[in-house]
């Protein structure tokens, strides 16, 4: 049977959402059976609506810190190509690039 029941559940079997979404962290009990997650346990997870799969779960890479501030500027073709013919890992490069001109010519 692929939708059978275990039992007529009554509204004192209800979870209270209200409360539960009120929770601080720290006030969740995690046991054996409950444990707290860590981001790797999430690593390759499908996230589903209604059994269809709509997307994959994703954690920061490892360069977690220091952390980076996503800014829109504007590069000419050439030195974006430059970069990016160096492959995976180009603005890091870039961004590797840009100090050392600081510390050249910023001190």
């Amino acid at each position: 049977m692929k939708h059978a029941s275990t039992g007529k559940i009554t509204p004192a079997d209800r979870t209270d959402w209200e409360r539960v979404r009120a929770l601080a962290d720290a006030e969740i009990q995690h046991d054996e059976d409950s444990p707290a997650t860590r981001p790797a346990d999430w690593e390759g997870a499908s996230l589903k609506v209604g059994g269809v799969t709509i997307g994959q779960a994703r954690t920061r890479g490892p360069n977690r810190r220091p952390k980076k501030e996503q800014v829109a500027v504007r590069y000419s073709p050439e030195v974006l190509a430059a970069f990016r013919a160096t492959g995976r890992g180009w603005q890091t490069r870039m961004d590797e690039a840009l100090k050392d001109w600081l510390r050249v010519n910023v001190g």
